[in-house]
């Protein structure tokens, strides 16, 4: 009934369900839209447009921390090569452990700890990374460091991509 307060906690046993009846089981039917309380579709409308903006918040998040684990690999390769001296044959090594140690993730190819690497050498301010490019997807930054060998251009493309979506 429109306007009418949900079940009281006596009601409960009264409400429609579905499936054969089992003592202390209720699997519930969802009311229709017209036996709703006034407000319930304000309501619903505010919860589904909060987990929609959770949902975009969350993916962001964890894009900016896939983002700041390569470029932190990335740096460790370059620094490690300049350092010591290790040639590329150290990414191939290092994709094979990772990869074994780590088999339910991905991103562990030759050619993407080479891009990681490419990636810290791109940004070396962690600080810009942080603020912007981490907010971008790792395609994205792979495009633009493949496209854009200048950092402000690039930090220029990032903040547009940032600006637009």
């Amino acid at each position: 009934m429109k306007g009418a307060c949900w079940e009281e906690e006596s009601d409960v046993d009264d409400r429609k369900s579905m499936g054969n009846q089992k003592n202390g089981v209720l699997i519930p039917i969802a009311p229709s839209i017209a036996e709703t309380p006034d407000g319930y579709i304000d309501m619903r409308d505010t919860i589904i447009a909060k987990i929609k903006e959770s949902r975009v918040h969350f993916a962001i998040r964890a894009n900016s921390g896939m983002m700041e684990l390569y470029w932190e690999i990335g740096n460790e390769i370059l620094r490690r090569q300049k350092n010591e001296g290790w040639g590329a044959k150290v990414i191939d090594r290092l994709s094979k452990d990772l990869r074994e140690i780590f088999p339910d993730m991905s991103g562990f190819s030759p050619r993407n700890l080479s891009n990681m690497k490419k990636f810290a050498a791109s940004w070396s301010d962690f600080l810009i990374l942080q603020r912007v490019v981490a907010k971008i997807p790792w395609r994205s930054n792979i495009i633009l460091m493949d496209k854009l060998p200048d950092e402000q251009t690039r930090l220029w493309y990032a903040q547009k991509l940032l600006e637009n979506t």
